[in-house]
């Protein structure tokens, strides 16, 4: 069994194994892999396996010994999945492994905005308060997070997660769902309401053709000018220059982003170098223990098919 990891840095960057899958075959795993370079990787494997690397009809029609590809990350767009699916090739991907860590830096972007923890940080080791006439000051405004309204588009498990924590710091939560389903604490409503009400607003929706570039001018028109927008979804579900516009001019108050459009993002992003915009890359889901579990979940749908068992297969 000829297997090979197209891009196994960002899952592993030395402090997991991949032991598990020398175990399984004749195994090569490279950091990355430039466009140039999949066809030839891949050629004669039984096994491919991708986080980011695409792998496109062009490239898979010509891959006479595949049998299953499988994923590091839970969406598989990067796959030609229908053409997998069309040669009988599983393709599986590694579901629910991130959720409470996406939650969790979720409420991490939005503290940054109401304790402004790093910019009292690096005040102190400036040297600002041993200078200081008076015991404690502060270099920006300060809020509670009790009472505030939080807004989350998109109510599957993430937006679960994130409504639990909101609801233990005694936030008022709104959720805009499609599928909207009882959970105490929760109030369902319409987006437009949801916008008009919320001191925060978390998206939490797939990458759709209706939800591409969904928070636009129009949408951010509807948010209150003291509110903030959090993305840890797709990048692409945001217009980045309706947000810039939006943050320059001070029709919200700040943005935390994990995700951009394009990633690695260009130097010419127009949301870089905004004060109040905090942007992270793209490491909601880079914790160890969850990198750990994705491992796992790929081990299992590894050892599953190589038994004669397909799980977690994107398509039916």
């Amino acid at each position: 069994m000829k297997i090979t990891v197209l891009d196994g840095f960002t899952e592993n960057p030395g402090d997991l194994s991949w032991d598990w899958l020398n175990e399984c075959g004749d195994c090569t795993v490279y950091d990355r892999t430039p466009a140039e370079l999949i066809q030839e990787r891949c050629k004669d494997c039984d096994i491919v396996i991708t986080n980011k690397t695409p792998l496109r009809r062009s490239v898979l029609e010509n891959l006479t010994n595949l049998k299953f590809v499988g994923l590091l990350s839970t969406g598989f767009n990067i796959v030609d999945w229908e053409f997998c699916k069309e040669k009988g090739i599983p393709v599986c991907n590694i579901p629910s492994y991130s959720t409470n860590a996406v939650a969790q830096l979720v409420f991490a972007l939005i503290l940054e905005h109401t304790n402004a923890v790093a910019a009292h940080s690096e005040s102190v080791h400036s040297g600002e308060w041993s200078a200081c006439k008076d015991f404690c000051y502060q270099v920006a405004p300060l809020y509670e997070l009790d009472g505030k309204t939080l807004g989350i588009i998109g109510f599957g498990k993430i937006g679960k997660a994130v409504a639990r924590i909101a609801l233990a710091f005694g936030m008022k939560v709104l959720a805009s769902t499609n599928h909207p389903a009882p959970f105490d604490g929760v109030e369902f409503c319409g987006r437009d309401s949801l916008l008009e009400r919320s001191d925060f607003v978390t998206v939490h929706c797939p990458l759709t053709p209706e939800t591409e570039g969904m928070v636009n001018a129009d949408f951010i028109s509807k948010m209150k000018n003291t509110a903030v927008l959090i993305n840890t979804s797709r990048g692409q579900v945001v217009d980045e220059s309706a947000l810039a516009d939006a943050l320059k001019s001070g029709r919200i108050a700040g943005a935390g982003l994990d995700v951009l459009s394009t990633e690695p993002p260009k130097a010419d992003n127009p949301l870089f170098g905004i004060k109040n915009c905090f942007i992270t890359p793209h490491i909601a889901w880079a914790g160890f223990e969850t990198r750990e579990r994705l491992m796992q979940i790929c081990k299992e749908n590894v050892l599953s098919f190589l038994d004669g068992k397909i799980i977690n297969c994107v398509y039916r």
